[in-house]
Order: structure tokens, then C-alpha cells, then sequence
């Protein structure tokens, strides 16, 4: 047979099978383009029903954070449901699928502890809230404002303009600081003068010092009293309240003030000094 009757003969076959197959192609045809059209309608719904779920709880007043953390929880999930269904529209035994899914998670699972355990712990944080976002906190060792909780971390914001990702886990598993809860803060200075300076005339500085800034709360009331007999200073503690978005500014204007008023009034902040003694022995 010449090649051109072979090749004669193959187109010949194929049309053959489209003819007697066409019913079955116009089939799959038609579930590939509804598979399709799952996906991208589907795909809408669930952004459209995340971006619900997230608007109604903005109404509600909750927290910003809780609403990203439930909003990207609802999208996945809905998702993972339209990709079922569009996969079982291409003749995929869904139930199959399933099994394998929860096989895959089960593996999956087993290696990614650490991510589950992150996910878990977003859960934890929103369920309790320890902290939302805005919030100042301390948590793992990083200090910072809270700009958002995900699934599986928290990003904090720091003073310098840094952005840091901690994973959920390990805010879920060390003490937690949050310097925003409370409305008043203490401020806790330790001031050290002479020996020789009078405690009397020193509280008496501080406390007009004290007095002056209107910043500070007059309750609860500002505590100024010795605390150390240190090796080269009396040592006093100053422990005003003030409101917490004024902690910063009071707390330099303070250490400023102190150090003027002290000076003012002829009252020593000693150094550590350290004495030393030669002695020369004589030659024999």
C-alpha cells in the first residue's frame, strides 16, 4: 500500500469514528463546558458569599481581624466544594475524589503539623481575642501593632516601619503583652542621686516636676519614694499614670524635666565611680 493510501485510509478511519462517536463527543463536550462554567460562576459565588459573610460582620462591630481571618476561611472552603462538583460534571467519581482528599489531607497532615497547628492556634486567637488589630502587643519575643491575623500567622507592624510575620503557633504558646487593652498606663522611672543630696528637697523637686505636666492622671495617684541603696546612688522610683496614647511623649518630657530640675537645684545624678589605690613597695 502507497503511503498516500495509507494515509487516505486513516482519514478515512477517523471520520468514521467521529461520525459514530459524535454523540458521545458532543457529550463530553458539553460537561467540559460545564465544568468550566462551574469553576467560573462558582468561583464568583464564593467571593461573592465571602465578601457577604465579611460585610455582615462588619455591621455586627466585630473586629477586623476576625473578619479577614473567617472571610479567607468561607472562600476556601466554598471553593473546595465548586471544584468537587465541577470535577464530578467530567464523569470523576466525587466520592473517589473524597476519599482521596481526606487520604491526601491525612499525609498531608502528618508533614505540615506545624502548619496545622498555626491554623489551629488562628482559631484560638479569634475565638478568645487576646488582641485586635491596632493593638500594640508583645508577643514571641517581637513588639508591635497588629496589622492583620491569617490562617496561619500574625503580622505585626513595628514602631520602625517593619513589617514581621509570627506564626500563630507561637503567639498562641508564649505570654502575650497587649499595652493597648487598658485605657492608663504607669510610667516607671528609677532616678539616682548623691548620697550626699537631701531625699527631702529631691521628692519635693520630682514632685513638682510631676505636678506640672498636665498629662498625668491625678488618679490613681503618682507614687515617688526610695527604692535602692545602690553602690554609688540613692535610688528613686517616679510612677506616674497617664492615658495610654500619651505614655511615649510624657515619658520623654519627664526624663528631660527630671534631669533640668535636678540640676536646677544643685542636686547630683552620680556615675559609678571606681576607686583606685597604687601602692609602691620600696626596693631592697
Amino acid at each position: 500500500m502507497s503511503q498516500e493510501n495509507a494515509l487516505e485510509h486513516a482519514a478515512n478511519d477517523a471520520t468514521s469514528w467521529l461520525v459514530d462517536n459524535q454523540d458521545l463527543l458532543i457529550q463530553y463536550g458539553m460537561n467540559i463546558l460545564t465544568a468550566i462554567l462551574i469553576l467560573v460562576i462558582g468561583n464568583w459565588v464564593v467571593k461573592a458569599l465571602a465578601n457577604g459573610v465579611a460585610e455582615v460582620l462588619k455591621r455586627k462591630k466585630f473586629d477586623m481581624t476576625v473578619v479577614d481571618f473567617v472571610q479567607a476561611f468561607v472562600r476556601y472552603m466554598l471553593f473546595a466544594i465548586v471544584l468537587i462538583a465541577a470535577l464530578g460534571r467530567l464523569g470523576v467519581q466525587t466520592a473517589s475524589v473524597v476519599a482521596v482528599i481526606g487520604a491526601a489531607g491525612l499525609a498531608v497532615g502528618l508533614a505540615l503539623q506545624g502548619s496545622l497547628s498555626n491554623f489551629a492556634a488562628g482559631v484560638l486567637i479569634v475565638m478568645f481575642r487576646p488582641f485586635k488589630s491596632g493593638d500594640y502587643v508583645e508577643v514571641a519575643g517581637v513588639s508591635g501593632s497588629v496589622s492583620s491575623i491569617q490562617l496561619f500567622s500574625t503580622v505585626l507592624k513595628t514602631p520602625d516601619n517593619k513589617m514581621v510575620v509570627v506564626p500563630n503557633g507561637s503567639v498562641i504558646g508564649s505570654p502575650i503583652t497587649n499595652y493597648s487593652t487598658y485605657n492608663t498606663r504607669r510610667i516607671d522611672l528609677m532616678v539616682g542621686v548623691s548620697y550626699s543630696a537631701n531625699l527631702q528637697e529631691t521628692k519635693q523637686v520630682l514632685a513638682d516636676i510631676i505636678a506640672a505636666e498636665s498629662r498625668i492622671l491625678s488618679n490613681p495617684a503618682p507614687t515617688i519614694g526610695v527604692v535602692e541603696l545602690a553602690d554609688s546612688s540613692v535610688n528613686l522610683v517616679v510612677r506616674p499614670w497617664v492615658n495610654t496614647s500619651d505614655y511615649w511623649p510624657v515619658y520623654f518630657d519627664l526624663m528631660q524635666a527630671i534631669k533640668e530640675g535636678l540640676d536646677s537645684k544643685g542636686i547630683e545624678i552620680p556615675y559609678p565611680k571606681m576607686d583606685i589605690q597604687l601602692t609602691k613597695s620600696s626596693a631592697e
